[in-house]
């Protein structure tokens, strides 16, 4: 069944509507019928509804039935990513939102050979935030997770500090995720590198602030393959696949 994102006025007690590109989309692409069965999806619930009326600027629709979303993790995962070279980046930004990451945070590291500035990120996290979306129809899930903007290393120590779990994967090693990610936890942050991982002292400022260092084996991970190796092990841990 074909699954749309709306804000939550778009929904009013036993109506909802979808507007702009998806409307287009809804009337040319998938050529739906009045009638024709369809999912909406608004801050964590799925709404099952009924097309009633299709036009390129709006479909009206009827609800049938709520719930919560099935495609939920129970964790909150965050993944703080130093900003790797050329596309990397919208490789991990997909695969994170398919395993079920709710939030993705580029940092700038001094290692980070890729620093953007302000103004050309800017044009880069608009398409970062629509591969986002895409994944998240794609893949069954009931928020659309985003990528915020570009932050320091200490402003990320400083976040990490505040999750149930702040993690930093160092590549020299560290504790193992299976014994330190345990089954009822429910909000926590991970710190992947660049391409040229974190320098020492990067490290030692997250765990100052309460991140624990973790390992990924003996095995040094490209920075576009940690993300979602560490991602999946931690909803593999918390019960998540």
């Amino acid at each position: 069944m074909p699954r749309f994102f709306v804000n939550k006025e778009d929904i009013n007690g036993e109506h909802a509507f979808i507007n702009g590109a998806d409307a287009v989309h809804i009337g040319r692409s998938l050529r739906m019928r009045l009638g024709d069965e369809l999912t909406v999806c608004c801050e964590g619930k799925d709404y099952t509804c009924r097309l009633d009326s299709v036009s390129d600027e709006q479909c009206g629709l009827t609800v049938l039935s709520v719930s919560e979303g099935s495609g939920e993790p129970s964790v909150r995962v965050t993944l703080y990513q130093a900003v790797p070279k050329s596309d990397k980046l919208e490789l991990i930004v997909q695969k994170a939102v398919e395993l079920g990451a709710s939030e993705i945070v580029p940092v700038l590291t001094s290692r980070c050979v890729s620093r953007p500035d302000e103004k050309s990120f800017r044009k880069k996290r608009e398409r970062l935030n629509k591969i986002a979306l895409e994944a998240a129809k794609q893949c069954g899930r009931s928020i659309v997770p985003t990528v915020g903007d570009i932050i320091s290393v200490e402003e990320c120590a400083k976040r990490l500090g505040e999750h149930e779990l702040g993690l930093i994967c160092y590549e020299k090693g560290g504790a193992p995720l299976s014994e330190t990610v345990s089954a009822d936890r429910r909000d926590i942050g991970i710190f992947i590198g660049s391409e040229g991982g974190f320098d020492e002292a990067e490290v030692e400022k997250c765990r100052a602030e309460g991140a624990k260092v973790i390992g990924m084996g003996p095995r040094i991970m490209r920075c576009e393959t940690a993300p979602i190796a560490a991602i999946a092990v931690v909803m593999s841990l918390t019960g998540n696949i």
